[in-house]
């Protein structure tokens, strides 16, 4: 699911050209960490392309959950300071969007419509990862947490922003 929907949803314009100004596309190649179990980050990851495996030392090293396109990763320890707790790993060549901590942290503290708009994307990923997390536990067929959260509108632009939001990282 493209949880980057969710968070463009709620971003104005000139917050996503905030972000393209002040990030930077990395290609992460296959077998690549990404994220270390228990160690700090200091960047917050938006997936363009490719596939990550996320693994947990508590599950056995096990897949607990595998990313696709649009998918945020480090947001769980952007909002609450604490190191990961999982491991992130490329399972095949990835291109994201690196956005480091400090610079973005300074944004929140110095825009609070942009802190607003922007707690409030997170919120609604993490909602929507802990809903799909408990239907599966439950066994039910969830639906989609993008209709749960959004209108039909609301979602016909996070996909315009997404399209634009794409082109202009990769220099189309």
């Amino acid at each position: 699911m493209k949880k980057v929907l969710l968070i463009l949803g709620e971003l104005d314009n000139s917050d996503i050209d905030w972000i393209v100004a002040n990030s930077r596309k990395d290609k992460i190649p296959a077998g690549t960490v990404l994220i270390h179990e228990g160690q700090p980050i200091s960047t917050l990851y938006i997936l363009l392309e490719g596939e990550l495996s996320v693994t947990t030392k508590v599950m056995g090293d096990r897949e607990i959950a595998n990313l696709t396109n649009g998918e945020v990763v480090g947001e769980m320890s952007f909002i609450d300071t604490h190191p990961p707790s999982a491991t992130v790993t490329a399972k095949q060549d990835a291109l994201v969007v690196a956005i480091p901590r400090e610079s973005l942290a300074t944004k929140l503290q110095e825009d609070l419509g942009f802190a607003c708009r922007f707690y409030r994307a997170l919120a609604m990923v993490l909602s929507s990862r802990l809903r799909t997390t408990v239907n599966q536990l439950s066994g039910t067929v969830p639906s989609s947490p993008l209709s749960q959260a959004q209108d039909d509108n609301h979602l016909a632009l996070a996909q315009t922003r997404l399209d634009g939001f794409l082109q202009r990282l990769k220099g189309e």
